[in-house]
């Protein structure tokens, strides 16, 4: 098969495309479709495509043309007069007929459950032949959300896909287009039983439309991202012989996953599938739908040897929020670098390890934590430390507090824990009586600048407490406190980092240890 699909393109290099070579920070993208809808469907997929975001993106297109509708294929050609970008189509009738004629062994059946395998691997040459940073492939009856290609770029996945909706038939509920192809798996990989929930879970398609995510997944279709790494390895939509599945994109995902490849759908941004001319209905309320962005949150965080203690349930309650994590691993001689990846396994996160500790002068540390974060061009900023847990109702509420316009902080009062159970309230402890900005709002075009001090300089830089507040009633769970190893620590810690009290409240430093200090039970 591979060798038609070469020399074929040898053939038509007078009316292909090479585009220019652009700045190192460009991704290039060649959006490839078989088109085959009728002149009302075809509309709204091409406009879809005009209204994709192409900041630092340079996007070509392929189309092969499948149409026996004249009307369709005039509006192929009008696509490609409309845009600037390189456009090719090739007609299904006319320019490839060939490649199925050169399929001896093949009778006019097969050929043509074939023709979507040999077309797409077609597309898979092209991107390989002028070496494109990424594939994305979508059928010509899905309609895409304008951020959704650069929203499947920032998973950084080799094999990803934009989610959406399907019917199995006429009376069956809507689920994502991922299926899980051994729907009744029984064991893992070790050959363990797996337990019903597990069961559960693995068939539960309609968990992933329920938050925004990244998550990893059996197959996909109808949408296809492949990374320049994955073209290079060989993957392919060629029919694997005597299987009976017959949709080529599940061939693709046997084959991507035979070579390693992981598969992975993206939850952010829906796109719309229309099964037909009555589904057209749903776009006006799609494109309602689009111009109302939902506000991600970023997770910056600094670690330091938390494998053992309150890391794996700090980023687990925070997952249940968070859109993007920057994390900053200070010289850690643990394995807390692995546990965040773990844990964060489907959400972008950006980790920097430290090769020197730079907590004895944390303001400097600070510096770099907010420079990578801002790197990441965040929407909101919550800043964590690693031992803190907001209270459970924190992600059932705080998306719709970050829609506001209103306010471009949000503070929270933080109770101290000292053990599982209770927070101390006493004269030196007062967290749970003031409030405390933990979540900003990134404003670019402000210059920021920080406290100057070794010690005590504050999360976020200084100017972040000129915005506009909201004093939220949510609330944090401290965790640093609760065990008598670590307020020991942190007592010897400020002993040798600020003999002089010269950053601290001294009498606070003192009652660190004090035997009896007030304790209040918690009541979530």
């Amino acid at each position: 098969m591979k060798k038609y699909l070469l020399s074929f393109f040898i053939c038509i290099q007078t009316i292909s495309f090479a585009s220019e070579n652009s700045k190192n920070d460009t991704l290039r993208i060649l959006v490839s479709s078989i088109a085959e809808q009728n002149p009302a469907i075809l509309t709204e997929f091409l406009q879809s495509l005009k209204d994709l975001k192409e900041e630092n993106l340079l996007i070509d297109y392929f189309f092969i043309d499948d149409n026996n509708i004249e009307e369709s294929s005039h509006l192929l050609k009008a696509f490609r007069n409309d845009i600037e970008a390189n456009c090719l189509i090739l007609s299904s009738q006319n320019d490839i007929k060939y490649l199925f004629d050169n399929e001896k062994t093949l009778d006019k059946n097969e050929k043509e459950k074939d023709k979507k395998s040999i077309f797409k691997d077609l597309m898979i040459q092209k991107a390989n032949l002028e070496n494109y940073d990424f594939l994305f492939l979508i059928d010509s009856d899905i309609l895409l959300h304008p951020q959704a290609i650069h929203q499947l770029l920032k998973a950084k996945k080799d094999i990803i896909s934009n989610v959406y909706q399907i019917k199995s038939s006429s009376d069956s509920k809507p689920h994502p287009q991922y299926e899980n192809i051994d729907k009744n798996k029984k064991f893992d990989q070790n050959f363990n039983f797996l337990n019903q929930e597990t069961i559960k879970n693995n068939n539960d398609f309609l968990n992933i439309m329920k938050k925004p995510g990244v998550y990893e997944v059996d197959s996909l279709k109808g949408n296809i991202l492949i990374s320049k790494n994955a073209l290079k390895k060989g993957v392919s939509f060629q029919k694997i012989k005597k299987l009976t599945i017959l949709e080529e994109d599940y061939h693709f995902c046997l084959r991507a996953t035979v070579l390693g490849l992981s598969l992975f759908i993206d939850s952010h941004f829906p796109a719309l599938y229309i099964k037909n001319e009555k589904d057209l209905i749903k776009v006006k309320k799609l494109k309602n739908d689009f111009n109302v962005k939902t506000p991600r949150i970023t997770l910056s965080m600094v670690i330091h040897n938390e494998a053992n203690r309150y890391l794996r349930k700090v980023l687990e309650k925070a997952k249940e929020y968070i859109t993007d994590a920057v994390i900053i691993d200070d010289a850690s001689t643990d394995d807390s670098a692995e546990i965040c990846l773990d844990i964060l396994k489907g959400i972008p996160l950006h980790l920097i390890i430290n090769s020197k500790i730079k907590f004895s002068h944390e303001v400097n540390l600070r510096k770099q934590q907010w420079e990578e974060t801002i790197k990441t061009n965040p929407d909101w900023i919550i800043n964590l430390d690693a031992d803190e847990v907001f209270e459970d109702n924190f992600k059932d509420k705080i998306h719709d507090i970050i829609n506001s316009k209103d306010f471009d902080a949000i503070a929270f009062r933080i109770y101290d824990f000292w053990d599982e159970n209770h927070y101390r309230d006493d004269q030196y402890w007062l967290g749970s009586h003031y409030y405390y900005i933990q979540l900003i709002r990134y404003i670019p075009d402000i210059e920021y600048y920080w406290l100057e001090k070794p010690q005590h300089c504050g999360r976020f830089p200084q100017n972040i407490h000129q915005f506009k507040k909201h004093l939220s009633d949510l609330r944090m769970k401290h965790y640093g406190w609760a065990k008598y190893e670590d307020r020991l620590e942190k007592y010897q810690r400020y002993q040798k980092y600020d003999p002089d009290f010269k950053y601290g409240w001294k009498e606070q430093y003192e009652s660190i240890l004090d035997e009896n200090p007030n304790l209040i039970k918690w009541i979530e």
